[in-house]
């Protein structure tokens, strides 16, 4: 699958699209859910949770192992996709559209210059 270039990417395999009103879209790469296998639990954080860049703000568990899920920003979590906690296997058949897995309102959104696109992520992930 091609590495969708209208979004940003870190090197822990999250993508990160920005939405009109200002708020991201957060999600895992096909490369991650490749990796991961068949998707059978993913675990959010609430509504009005505040996630940290680089830290951890929820876990995706697969039939051969658990991941821990990395934010991408920081900022206040203003929407969770219930669609994927419900059924975590859209992680592996829709990663970049209906699989993602939340909406951040960014704290900073120069912070996405720090970030990977799309050829540096296919570059970071062909090593």
């Amino acid at each position: 699958m091609e590495t969708p270039a209208d979004r940003k990417y870190s090197d822990e395999h999250e993508w990160v699209m920005a939405d009109a009103d200002g708020t991201v879209r957060v999600g895992i790469s096909f490369f991650a859910q490749d990796q991961l296998g068949d998707v059978v639990y993913v675990d959010l954080p609430a509504i009005g949770a505040r996630v940290e860049q680089s830290q951890r703000m929820g876990e995706v568990e697969s039939v051969k192992t658990v991941s821990d899920l990395y934010s991408p920003v920081s900022g206040e979590v203003v929407e969770v996709n219930q669609a994927v906690v419900d059924s975590p296997q859209l992680l592996n058949q829709d990663p970049y559209d209906q699989g993602w897995l939340v909406r951040v309102r960014v704290a900073d959104v120069r912070m996405l210059d720090g970030l990977l696109d799309a050829v540096q992520y296919d570059k970071l992930t062909a090593e």
